[in-house]
């Protein structure tokens, strides 16, 4: 989590009472300064614990970051440990999005911008809020930008009243002429279009002043939104062609896509455009998707280049920062035209990113469990890889001659990558629940590889695909195929991820008796529905605080 967030460290007992208006010893700070330190501190320990699959362990970190940051609520929060309070709740509310509990994640993000509303000028903000935003833009994708999808909560926590005042003077008020929004905290946090998920023009990345590091995570949240609503606006073309082919009925495959269909009106289709969408029209040359990116990997690399000093200490900073360049790596590699003339299409520089994004996850899997849609670029690069392979091996047996020696060395090294990231991703994935995971993507036909199989088959068929539920994941899959087969089998993917949700709720005992469970997962269970009681007690103490 930090090597992409970087965050500032959660200060010790020592380094937080030198910093109070008037230092005390860390032995006399008040039960409620303790109590908002530890929460940060648990919260951050409960992802590591999760990361590394220690789940019972990560329950109870968990519990016990809710249960300091219950005692937190019973007094206001004193401005000295307000950003640590604020920290808390958004890792809490990632450790709940992690589990599948996206209700709890939407709250306690809500709770996190209540904070952070009161802390503009306060150092480290800019990162808390671009780490929101690039969380946010998973929540974005996996909900295909639709907010008739997610919950409502605005009875347990109200949104924030709408800010007043924008900027007006100096470079703020330039931004706010240009883009239309402010980008202090406090204005950003009660903007009401970022009640739900952090939309429109990406505030951090236009402010300035904000670090490199936290503009450039900014940017890519920015395209990665842009992603989902042109990849929404694609899926809604297929939809309509095919229900014309279909004669205009609304069954049969017009309304498969249905899902599709309903969804893509509150994401950018039946001409409401999302917030996003019209900010990258309104300013196109600066926020489409292939500048963003531009833009971040420029930002990154100022801000390796400050951090390496002469004689200093910096001189591994750039490798400390894997997943950020895996994420610019994937979106470049994802954004780059193709070239028909190369097998599969693919440029050279496109082949050598997507083995690069592979590679790095390999030889670093925690990244799987790093924040935002990371998991998602991953199996998608994988996905290419598939078509790549594909298209090598079409071209092997369309000329009937053997390969050179460099398009051997190249398909062998691009078939091991695949391998390796394939069984990383595969293993990831059933620890996932259902909602959250992206492709099952199938394995590769041997016999085929050693010039058995039906004549002209792929080496991996895609279409075995379990295809991901976000319409922005679907695109990597379905891109050889014709809109009408993508929105046929957009539409099976949709009805298998719902039988799946259903079979993953029986066998979690959701909805039958838990007697066909084994003891340790039956452990973990209750240990989870224990914990949710906590939970809950909290969120609904925060209600009554905020309401009032």
């Amino acid at each position: 989590v930090d090597d992409l967030f970087r965050l500032p460290p959660v200060p010790t007992d020592e380094e937080y009472s030198r910093r109070l208006p008037v230092p005390v010893n860390s032995g006399l700070l008040p039960r409620f300064d303790m109590a908002a330190l530890q929460a940060a501190r648990f919260a951050e320990i409960a992802l590591g614990a999760l990361a590394n699959n220690q789940v019972a362990l990560s329950l109870e970190l968990s519990n016990a970051t809710v249960l300091c940051l219950r005692e937190c609520v019973e007094e206001p929060v004193h401005p000295s440990c307000m950003y640590d309070v604020a920290r808390a709740y958004f890792l809490h509310g990632m450790f709940r999005s992690y589990r599948g509990d996206m209700v709890r994640y939407f709250k306690y993000r809500r709770v996190c911008l209540t904070h952070l509303s009161q802390m503009d000028n306060v150092p480290g903000v800019e990162s808390l809020l671009a780490a929101v935003s690039f969380h946010d833009s998973w929540a974005y994708m996996i909900h295909n930008a639709s907010e008739a999808e997610l919950p409502d909560i605005d009875d347990a926590i109200p949104p924030l009243p709408a800010p007043q005042q924008q900027q007006s003077q100096g470079t703020g008020g330039d931004v706010v002429a240009k883009y239309g929004t402010a980008t202090n905290p406090s204005y950003v946090a009660a903007n009401p279009l970022n009640q739900m998920w952090i939309q429109g023009p990406p505030p951090v990345f236009i402010n300035n002043e904000a670090p490199a590091l936290s503009r450039s995570l900014d940017a890519l949240a920015c395209a990665i939104r842009s992603c989902c609503d042109q990849a929404n606006a694609r899926f809604e073309g297929m939809a309509k062609e095919l229900m014309s082919q279909n004669g205009g009925s609304g069954d049969g495959g017009g309304g498969g896509d249905g899902s599709g269909g309903g969804a893509q009106c509150d994401s950018g289709g039946c001409g409401k455009m999302t917030a996003t969408g019209s900010a990258v029209m309104a300013n196109e040359d600066e926020l489409c998707s292939r500048n963003m990116v531009l833009s971040a990997f420029t930002l990154l690399q100022q801000h390796e280049s400050a951090a390496i000093v002469p004689g200093g200490g910096g001189q591994g900073t750039v490798s400390k920062n894997h997943g950020h360049h895996l994420v610019v790596s994937a979106m470049d590699a994802f954004l780059e035209g193709g070239d028909e003339e190369e097998a599969g299409g693919f440029t050279d520089s496109q082949i050598q990113g997507l083995l690069s994004v592979c590679n790095t996850v390999i030889e670093h899997p925690l990244l799987l469990y790093q924040a935002g849609p990371t998991y998602h670029m991953i199996a998608n690069a994988a996905v290419l890889l598939c078509h790549l392979l594909n298209g090598m091996h079409a071209q092997r047996g369309a000329g009937g001659e053997s390969p050179g020696e460099m398009e051997a060395a190249l398909f062998d090294e691009v078939l091991d990558t695949y391998l390796s990231v394939r069984k990383l991703l595969s293993i990831h994935r059933r620890k996932l629940p259902v909602r959250l995971r992206c492709h099952g993507i199938p394995r590769p036909n041997m016999a085929a590889l050693g010039g058995g199989g039906e004549p002209g088959a792929p080496l991996i068929d895609l279409g075995e695909t379990l295809m991901c539920g976000s319409r922005g994941c679907q695109g990597f899959v379905l891109m050889a195929c014709s809109p009408c087969v993508a929105a046929e089998r957009a539409r099976a993917a949709a009805q298998k991820q719902e039988v799946a949700a259903q079979q993953e709720a029986l066998a979690n005992g959701v909805d039958a008796g838990l007697e066909d469970i084994n003891e340790f997962d039956k452990e973990l269970f209750d240990l989870g529905q224990e914990f949710d009681l906590d939970d809950d007690a909290l969120l609904n103490v925060l209600s009554q605080i905020i309401a009032t």
